[in-house]
């Protein structure tokens, strides 16, 4: 009878313990992240436009693919997007949407962040390209970017000058800022270090997207004896044709325009801004949404000469090109781009 009495005091006892949370079973193990990592941007231009847009979202397919594929990444863009007004309301709706990051690439959607960040402090957004996160405004979650697109510009430079029979080469400009600002003054660096003789002749077109303007330079400057051009931003396939319908040599930069005229394009700087994406997402990831800003170079591999290998680069050429990205990674060649 007491052994009976015994047991059922014990049984109650553990049952008014299991009750009170008392037991001791395993704890839950921690829940999965929720969903894939989203990312929208949204592009001036068309993602295939062999240059600005291209450049990024060619980065963002690649981080897609290291990160695991859609299901590991939803990627969605809106191209095109030349209005800032239609820009701004596609990056409002994606951050109302529950992106994790949204990139506004192109440096005049700014002032639309500058408004719509703050609204949504558990998003990150990214903006290129500038190194202004607007951290001085107290804003923390954007992100920065741009490229030392004078790098590559010089290097394209050194060959160029060098390859020029006629010794006067056009360049294609759209607006003179950001990075296409800088590609020219690397470019026009280089070609005048190589020979200071060589005449560079810049025409700006106030426009990153009128390839009508861009055909028009371009032709301007083969009828002023350019025998070799380059251009940067979307606008100039315009540019490209010109030059392979008057066997005129072609410098790209951005992103690989070799496609568009393998006969006569020679070399492109092009940008990988995955350089900058890995770093971004791992941050976002563990909690910090913005306030870094990143430069792709040379040095860092963000910026990658690219040579048309069915163009017949002389030796000592090539070695000339060389030399120039050996001593802009060391910093024995200083480019001047104020």
């Amino acid at each position: 009878m007491k052994k009976n009495l015994l047991f059922v005091v014990v049984l109650t006892f553990a049952l008014v313990l299991s009750a009170c949370g008392g037991s001791t079973a395993p704890a839950e193990e921690p829940a999965a992240a929720d969903g894939p990592f989203r990312v929208a941007v949204i592009m001036p231009s068309s993602t295939t436009d062999l240059a600005f847009s291209q450049s990024m979202f060619d980065a963002l397919l690649a981080i897609q693919e290291e990160m695991g594929g859609e299901e590991a990444m939803e990627l969605v863009y809106s191209e095109g997007m030349f209005k800032v007004d239609d820009a701004a309301a596609a990056i409002r709706d994606y951050a109302s949407e529950g992106y994790d990051l949204v990139i506004a690439h192109g440096s005049q959607y700014g002032s639309s962040l500058q408004e719509i960040a703050p609204d949504f402090p558990e998003t990150s957004f990214a903006w290129g390209t500038t190194l202004n996160t607007f951290e001085d405004e107290g804003i923390t979650n954007v992100f920065a970017y741009e490229a030392n697109s004078q790098e590559g510009g010089y290097v394209n430079g050194v060959i160029a000058a060098s390859l020029s029979q006629s010794g006067i080469i056009g360049v294609v400009g759209p607006i003179e800022a950001g990075d296409a600002s800088l590609y020219v003054k690397g470019f026009v660096a280089g070609a005048e270090a190589t020979n200071p003789d060589v005449v560079v002749n810049v025409n700006w077109i106030g426009s990153f997207s009128d390839v009508a303007l861009a055909d028009e330079a371009a032709n301007t400057h083969i009828g002023a004896g350019a025998d070799v051009l380059t251009g940067t931003a979307q606008m100039v396939v315009g540019a490209i044709g010109v030059a392979e319908e008057n066997g005129a040599l072609w410098f790209g930069t951005q992103s690989s325009q070799t496609s568009l005229a393998p006969d006569i394009v020679v070399a492109n700087q092009v940008y990988d801004w995955t350089v900058a994406l890995d770093d971004m997402v791992s941050l976002i990831q563990s909690g910090t949404y913005g306030g870094k800003a990143y430069t792709i170079t040379l040095a860092n591999g963000g910026i990658i000469m690219d040579y048309n290998s069915k163009y017949d680069l002389p030796a000592d050429v090539k070695a000339l090109a060389d030399e120039a990205v050996k001593g802009i990674i060391d910093g024995s060649i200083v480019i001047p781009v104020e």
